[in-house]
């Protein structure tokens, strides 16, 4: 593990040289725990909304929440990229909000901002590059579309669907991308857009031939309740979690936590003083 840290041209230089690790983060411990382990980019997706808010999805997502979850990262990374997702609204408005709003990401400490979408936000694309703040693209399956696919459904599933994609890929790289996050797409989809993307390509459920990959942190512990289908539980975070609030529990009922013995102390004669202090204020 280096520990030079990691910036935009570094990831860029990975292209085909060894895989991009990816995680996201929502708080400063959390942070803290990815990026000393390693891992080249932290993502403050605004999957907060639905991994730690308890939206049904990541549309509620507003700008305050993003920006408030982004500084506590902030706080917890010294080394990894940090990328903050734009959420719903931030950036399909228009290029003059979507580069305003990319600028309060960057004063709030990202290195870069991620944007959804293919052809539509290549010009916001475009021209929050233009003015010098870092963009990774996200396309196939994009959370804030969720209406318009009817549920979290994989992207690109015939030749149509497929080009769409690619084309999308294609659009945003152009537009100035410096790598670009493939979404629950096919295995084979996905590995036609590495190859002709000249910007690293980051998968999740998108398969092994992508420039690396990210995964929601949550997920990765399992502590979530549904992860989806492509991700994989590396501990048992639930189950973890759980057994220790009922092991806490079972020592406060009877009595075994705290121990009577190890806390702060008083003087034996300043305890006798106070005794009789309040004994005789209160008749005990």
């Amino acid at each position: 593990m280096t520990t030079d840290r990691i910036t935009v041209p570094l990831i860029r230089a990975r292209k085909g040289a060894g895989k991009i690790t990816a995680l996201t983060a929502y708080d400063a411990p959390t942070a803290r725990l990815i990026d000393g382990a390693g891992i080249d980019i932290v993502l403050v997706g605004d999957s907060v909304g639905n991994v730690v808010l308890g939206y049904e999805n990541t549309l509620p997502v507003s700008m305050d929440e993003m920006l408030h979850h982004l500084k506590a990262v902030r706080r917890g990374v010294s080394r990894a990229l940090v990328v903050a997702d734009m959420p719903f609204l931030s950036y399909q408005t228009g290029a003059d909000d979507a580069v305003r709003n990319a600028g309060l990401f960057v004063k709030a400490g990202a290195d870069a901002v991620k944007l959804e979408g293919g052809l539509e936000i290549a010009e916001m694309v475009k021209r929050i590059s233009e003015i010098g703040i870092p963009v990774m693209g996200h396309v196939g399956l994009t959370p804030q579309k969720v209406n318009q696919y009817g549920g979290f459904k994989a992207q690109g599933r015939n030749t149509q669907a497929a080009l769409e994609v690619f084309q999308g890929a294609m659009a945003v790289e152009k537009a100035g991308a410096f790598s670009i996050v493939l979404e629950s797409i096919p295995y084979s989809v996905a590995a036609l857009i590495a190859k002709a993307c000249l910007v690293p390509v980051i998968g999740i459920g998108a398969g092994p031939d992508c420039d690396g990959q990210v995964l929601v942190f949550n997920d990765l512990v399992g502590l979530s309740v549904a992860p989806p289908k492509f991700a994989k539980a590396y501990a048992n975070g639930l189950e973890l979690f759980a057994q220790a609030v009922k092991s806490y529990a079972r020592e406060v009922v009877q009595g075994s936590f705290p121990a009577s013995t190890g806390g702060p102390e008083i003087p034996a004669s300043e305890l006798e003083e106070l005794t009789r202090i309040t004994r005789k204020n209160t008749g005990k």
